[in-house]
């Protein structure tokens, strides 16, 4: 065989071998259903000026 010549039938058996090395992912593990609540002692028009406050920071740049 020459430079960068090979055997087809050592390309095939080295394709079937990696694949038995290969893992599912199961991308359903960590799946949750359910309910998010928190409290805050602010109220909603608080919460929305610190937001606005964010928004217009000069010192905040977008990455």
């Amino acid at each position: 065989m020459g430079f960068g010549s090979y055997d087809e039938s050592e390309q095939q058996q080295q394709t079937a071998d990696d694949d038995d090395d290969v893992e599912a992912v199961n991308v359903h593990e960590n799946d949750h259903d359910g309910k998010m609540s928190f409290e805050s002692d602010a109220s909603t028009d608080e919460l929305v000026s610190q937001l606005d406050a964010m928004k217009d920071d000069p010192d905040e740049e977008d990455e």
